[in-house]
């Protein structure tokens, strides 16, 4: 069954997507993301012109949101994620409400309707325990990690990067060479030429992990600039060169190219983890293993302060509200330790 469209309903997307992206400079994602929500509506609504809003449309919505499987596991929908598309569609309508035409059709109190109840909000935004892997697990997942090909040491690579630097992997994955410094230990994160968070610049020197990381990033930088001629410019985790071998596409070789996305280093770590039957982690997860690492090693609040510009926050508090997860039993340890 085809979709109904409404054309009126898309042309005010269109422009709402520009104010998004221009007025409120959002990135991309965050666009896209906004979009869905609202597209979500729009199809629950059977296309509606949504100069029609009302009261029983937000609320219609709300429950059959609260009924709608996750495509990826098909339990409901997480709080979380109900919360973050009524406040997308909430916002939509309230910009919408300014606009020509749309003013005296939609009041503001009514998009009151869109907010969940206290309580699901609080189970929305309750802080959940992270799995994160140890440093020994790294350490025995990376000393398994296979080097016979150029793309087996691009990818322990990867994992090493990961680890001195807990970069993000939008950005990890669109590192160049000229963003290192082999002599300084420090990767330059700049947003000119990188997918970071925010188009946020930053300096990250090496964490103090396991000097065996380092070694594997310089010698696979080695390997890009004496075997295959790389320059600053070019990919620090090149894709690969496809060509035909034996009359089948397969890859060949490197492009100095970098990936267009995060999928290749979720796939390293994920891949990696698996082959050492260890439960697959996200890239991601490398972030809050450090900062537990840093909870450990840091000398004082100075220390600390360092550690988490490293991660690239401004604020500590970021880092310890998002990455310092600690469990019951942790927390039972610590406080029985003051006391003595």
């Amino acid at each position: 069954m085809s979709r109904k469209i409404n054309e009126k309903n898309e042309r005010v997307k269109r422009l709402y997507a520009r104010w998004k992206a221009e007025a409120r400079r959002a990135d991309e994602k965050t666009v896209d993301k906004a979009l869905d929500a609202v597209d979500r509506f729009s199809r629950h609504t059977d296309a509606k012109d949504f100069r029609n809003f009302s009261v029983e449309q937000a609320i219609s919505f709300k429950r059959a949101l609260d009924e709608t499987p996750s495509a990826r596991t098909g339990a409901p929908l997480a709080k979380a994620t109900v919360d973050g598309i009524l406040r997308a569609v909430k916002d939509f309508f309230d910009w919408l409400a300014d606009q020509p035409g749309y003013r005296s059709r939609i009041k503001r109190r009514d998009l009151e309707y869109f907010n969940l109840s206290a309580k699901d909000v609080r189970t929305a935004h309750a802080s959940r325990f992270k799995r994160a892997p140890t440093l020994e697990q790294c350490g025995h997942v990376f000393r398994l990690m296979p080097e016979e090909t150029m793309f087996d040491q691009r990818d322990k690579a990867i994992f090493a990067t990961l680890m001195l630097t807990g970069a993000r992997d939008g950005a990890l994955s669109s590192f160049r060479l000229r963003n290192v410094d082999l002599i300084d230990g420090c990767i330059h994160q700049d947003a000119r030429n990188l997918k970071t968070k925010f188009a946020k610049s930053f300096s990250t020197w090496f964490f103090p992990v396991d000097p065996m990381y380092r070694v594997q990033l310089a010698a696979w930088i080695s390997v890009l600039r004496d075997k295959y001629l790389f320059g600053p410019s070019d990919a620090l985790f090149p894709k690969p060169q496809m060509g035909l071998i034996d009359g089948a596409f397969a890859a060949v070789g490197l492009t100095r190219s970098p990936y267009g996305n995060a999928a290749k280093v979720r796939e390293v770590v994920k891949r990696a983890f698996e082959a050492a039957d260890l439960p697959a982690v996200n890239p991601h997860s490398f972030r809050d293993m450090l900062v537990a690492h840093g909870s450990e090693v840091c000398s004082g609040p100075a220390a600390f302060k360092a550690w988490s510009m490293n991660l690239g926050h401004d604020s500590v508090v970021t880092t310890i509200s998002a990455y310092c997860n600690i469990p019951v039993s942790s927390q039972r340890d610590l406080m029985k330790r003051m006391w003595e």
